[in-house]
């Protein structure tokens, strides 16, 4: 789709003036092949871009190569691709911008959260900008380790090193961008509006069931379950509500049977009726 190019574009010059303006100014190397241009830049007088350039195209030529058919659809390629090269690009345009600010709390605090919208957008076009997550597929692939624990490995080296060339303070300060990052990140992906999915199971399963299909307005299912002990069929109601029924929910549960055991946790993207359609 032209949208999800749209989005990689729009996401790397986001990420790219979040770069140039909060967390280069600021030594803020939170990780990434855009740390690594951080340190460089800082240490031996490198341009970023330059060096985004020289690294982020080696690694999609070799994730290419090394990873094969597991790195990817044909079209999730060309968008990394696309990212891989554009992102370099938007810091080398944007490398004139002055300082937002020079206060590095500051800088690490905004410049977590424009990353992490970059990178949200970037993700909603079901792309990438390459650097170190492809180098953690690579590492999965001859560890075994999760993809999740090799590019915390990868970013938690380049976060060392810059307590190690740059500052301790600076290190610290990207522990704070790289939270943010990710946390901002799930907010472009699925939204402020965290719904809430709840399981019942009572011996009260009809007069639960009514109660909540009239009082609340909403669906609820029936799903067949057993004890794990006695073996015995014990109905599960299901249904999903918003946070603000959550409290009239809990309410309507205790009333009707004390002794129900009910679970509640998150439904991050609900479709249908009555809820958020998404993308």
């Amino acid at each position: 789709m032209v949208l999800d190019y749209f989005y990689v574009l729009v996401g790397s010059a986001v990420l790219g003036i979040s770069f140039n303006v909060f967390q280069l100014p600021n030594k803020i190397a939170a990780g990434g092949v855009s740390g690594i241009s951080i340190i460089l830049h800082w240490t031996l007088g490198w341009e970023p871009a330059y060096v985004l350039w020289g690294l982020n195209i080696p690694l999609f030529i070799g994730g290419v190569l090394i990873l094969g058919k597991s790195f990817g659809y044909f079209d999730y390629a060309l968008k990394t691709l696309t990212g891989t090269l554009f992102l370099p690009l938007s810091v080398y345009l944007t490398a004139s911008w002055p300082a937002a600010t020079n206060n590095p709390l500051l800088g690490s605090v905004f410049g977590g959260v424009g990353v992490g919208i970059g990178l949200g957008i970037v993700f909603r076009g079901r792309g990438s900008t390459g650097g170190t997550a492809l180098a953690g597929q690579v590492l999965k692939k001859f560890t075994g380790w999760s993809l999740g624990i090799s590019v915390s490995l990868i970013d938690g080296l380049i976060v060392f090193a810059s307590a190690l060339t740059l500052s301790l303070e600076s290190a610290l300060y990207a522990l704070i961008s790289i939270y943010l990052q990710a946390k901002l990140i799930d907010v472009v992906q699925i939204g402020f509006n965290t719904e809430k999915m709840a399981l019942i199971i009572s011996d009260k399963e009809d007069a639960m069931r009514q109660a909540i299909l009239a009082e609340i307005d909403r669906g609820v299912t029936r799903i067949t379950s057993q004890g794990g002990y006695t073996g015995d069929d014990r109905p599960l109601l299901m249904t999903v509500v918003s946070q603000g029924e959550l409290t009239h929910l809990k309410q309507l549960v205790r009333a009707i049977d004390p002794e129900s055991f009910f679970i509640i946790t998150n439904a991050t993207e609900v479709f249908g009726k009555g809820f958020y359609h998404g993308d």
